[in-house]
């Protein structure tokens, strides 16, 4: 008798209803382009890194070329600071063998002028005219070797510094063309199921619009919202048997996550019940194995108490 009892006065099973959900991005473009071919349609099926789309863009085609060709101008540069043409050091070598011919020359005359002066058939004046042309001479000398030295060293080590970090510079801005022209190719981040197509061929997209919503549905799992009072006896790593109706089937999940709401998920109590405020929970539960046909948005349900 007693056993009939409790039978028909036991709590009754309480049904929560929740629903599938599945990791999901939003794929869009870090630069603006026209749509000229889409290789990913809705509901199809896409692995991580397959091509979705490809976009043209003129201005970043240009503006790589343009860039690609202030590299070389900087290399050029580089490369004409680091080496001096052969004519040049040609030029300055013939500079001072004919400064050290005027040279000798110089020196020869004050020879001369210096016997005359003995026989006193020169002046002093003339003496220190020949002296002041052999100190020019030796300035030209000195000069014209300073100007062959520069010519086989070439440029400073300052101005090669200049120059290499002009190369550099010009290296970065041609790197990031090529970033913004490989922007114009729209890849896969993930595997999964193309749920939405948001472009058409010939529009015109800009940076960060949607271009593709991808779902894996592999990753999919169950999600609950509970009020704290439900979850007597739910942890983490617990099983739940969760029944999923479009699939007629019950389907064993494990517990993954138990996270409380915002405040707005509160249940509020009444002063007249003399109860407590209730906050929500979320619970998220993971099947064991993954479920052929478990799409986001299909309603979940689990029994608890009973």
């Amino acid at each position: 008798m007693a056993a009939s009892v409790w039978w028909v006065t036991r709590p009754a099973a309480l049904l929560i209803q929740g629903e599938v959900a599945a990791p999901r991005v939003d794929v869009s473009a870090r630069t603006s382009g026209r749509v000229s071919e889409i290789m990913a349609d809705l509901g199809g099926r896409v692995e991580a890194g397959q091509i979705l789309a490809e976009l043209s863009n003129p201005q970043l085609v240009t503006s790589h070329a343009a860039t690609a060709s202030g590299l070389e101008v900087a290399q050029a540069s580089q490369a004409a600071a680091g080496a001096t043409r052969p004519e040049v050091i040609r030029a300055r070598e013939a500079e001072l063998a004919a400064a050290q011919a005027d040279l000798r020359l110089a020196e020869e005359q004050v020879t001369r002028d210096t016997e005359l002066a003995q026989q006193g058939l020169r002046p002093q004046a003339a003496i220190d005219q020949t002296m002041r042309n052999v100190e020019t001479a030796a300035r030209r000398v000195e000069a014209a070797e300073a100007q062959l030295d520069l010519a086989r060293a070439g440029a400073s080590p300052e101005e090669r510094a200049v120059a290499a970090a002009q190369v550099t510079q010009a290296e970065a801005a041609l790197a990031q063309r090529q970033a913004d022209l490989d922007e114009l190719t729209i890849y896969a981040p993930l595997g999964g199921e193309i749920s939405a197509r948001l472009i058409e061929p010939g529009e015109n997209v800009g940076p960060g619009a949607p271009l593709f919503t991808i779902v894996d549905l592999d990753q999919a799992w169950f999600t609950f919202n509970l009020r704290e009072d439900l979850l007597t006896g739910l942890q983490v790593g617990d099983t739940l048997s969760v029944h999923v109706p479009a699939l007629q089937r019950d389907i064993e999940a494990e517990v993954t996550l138990i996270n409380v709401q915002g405040q707005f998920a509160s249940w509020r109590a009444t002063r007249a019940t003399g109860d407590f405020d209730l906050r929500s929970f979320e619970l998220r539960a993971r099947p064991l194995t993954p479920v052929e046909g478990l799409r986001p948005g299909m309603s979940a349900l689990i029994s608890l108490g009973g």
